[in-house]
């Protein structure tokens, strides 16, 4: 590690002042930005701690039926209070520890494409609630590691149409506990959405043919004879673009057989 100052505000006027320093940085749980320091891949001067702000903490229903939940809450908060779907998938996010210190803004600030986060707030056609504005969920990704935030920018809350039906399947990534390929699946009254994490070298995205064939017939089976070209997708160690593109459909399948 190196030297380093950080800041502990306490709301998000005062954090916002302290992300104005030169090279400062926010801190959520730590579970990316922690380790990234330690092996040097980031430097910022000034590390601006989030989680003691307690306006953006906590899990509620607005007017309008739509949960919101404070952009610093922890994982095993969400897996709690969450709809079924996401509540679901909070659960299953890495471990314990993990859980009781990662955040939910966090993660979709981070945007790492094999993040689960990401697929159940594009899922949904959810909000990203800043300091500043709000940004649609189908606005808010921009490729990996990258979202439409601004620098000095902080995700207060993130805002969830609950659907009628949902549930998230990963196949895990032994080591990492990340999804290899995630797929979550969301239901509501006028269609159903697909979002896909893990798959892409683009980063989450949605799949708009599932997307159609669910909104018809929600049943596993419409999916079948649907496919995703492997071209795009992410290839590793652990598997090739085409395994990858295979398993979409597979995680997509078992989870419109738990939701419904």
């Amino acid at each position: 590690m190196y030297d380093f100052d950080v800041a502990t505000p306490s709301t998000v006027a005062d954090a916002a002042a302290a992300l104005g320093q030169e090279d400062a940085q926010a801190l959520g749980g730590g579970q990316t930005l922690i380790p990234t320091l330690k092996q040097r891949l980031a430097s910022p001067s000034v590390l601006v701690s989030l989680t003691g702000i307690d306006e953006m903490k906590g899990i509620r229903t607005d007017a309008d039926g739509k949960l919101c939940i404070g952009g610093a809450t922890p994982h095993v908060d969400v897996a709690r209070e969450g709809f079924a779907g996401l509540a679901g998938l909070a659960a299953h996010i890495g471990d314990p520890a993990v859980r009781n210190r990662g955040t939910i803004g966090g993660s979709l600030a981070n945007n790492d494409p094999s993040a689960c986060y990401p697929a159940a707030f594009l899922g949904c056609g959810g909000t990203a609630v800043t300091n500043t504005r709000e940004i649609d969920a189908d606005d808010f990704f921009d490729g990996m590691f990258t979202t439409a935030l601004d620098e000095g920018e902080i995700l207060t809350e993130v805002r969830f149409a609950v659907p009628q039906a949902s549930n998230y399947q990963k196949f895990v990534q032994p080591a990492s506990r990340f999804a290899l390929v995630g797929v979550f699946v969301a239901q509501f009254a006028d269609g159903v959405r697909v979002a896909v994490t893990g798959a892409s070298e683009e980063g989450v995205f949605r799949w708009a043919e599932a997307e159609a064939a669910l909104s018809a017939d929600f049943s596993a089976s419409a999916l079948d004879g649907l496919t995703l070209p492997g071209d795009g997708m992410i290839s590793d160690l652990h598997g090739t673009g085409a395994y990858r593109a295979h398993l979409v459909g597979v995680m997509a399948k078992r989870a419109v057989t738990a939701a419904a």
